[in-house]
Formats: C-alpha cells, structure tokens, sequence
C-alpha cells in the first residue's frame, strides 16, 4: 500500500478512532460472513486505517523525547530510541 493515497474521511480521524474501526472491520471479516463484495470493501478500507494509525504513530514517536535524570538533578531530554 505504499505511497497510496488514504481517503480524506480516514485522514480526518484520530488514531483511537481509526483503530477502533480498523479493529470492528477485523472482527468482521473473522465471522466470514457477509458478502464478497463487502468483504473485498472492508478489507480496503481497513488497509487504509491500518497505514493512518501507522502514519499517526510515526508521527507520535518522533515527537517523543526520553527524559533523563541528570547529575545534580537536572533534567534534559534526550531524542528517544527506538531500535
């Protein structure tokens, strides 16, 4: 799904709210009820969601920076690492 463009209505939400979706097509789709055509949908769909959160995480973890204690009791920050 690389470089593909998400749709506008996804971009809007929130990663809790994308998440949350993301995990109700999942449990959908488990059932394997439903048509195909849905189903195929959903899947899109949720692929979709699936990078928004990813991209919504990215974006979180490069805003993180680890707090460190320094001596004398001075704080500083430090960029996080992740590897």
């Amino acid at each position: 799904m690389a470089e593909e463009k998400i749709p506008a209505d996804i971009k809007k939400l929130s990663f809790e709210d994308a998440l949350s979706e993301l995990e109700d097509i999942v449990r959908e789709l488990e059932t394997g009820r439903g048509a195909l055509d849905d189903a195929i949908n959903a899947y899109a769909r949720g692929a979709h969601l699936k990078s928004h959160c990813e991209a919504k995480l990215k974006d979180a973890q490069s805003k993180i920076d680890k707090i460190v204690v320094g001596s004398g009791g001075a704080l500083d920050t430090e960029p996080a690492n992740y590897e």
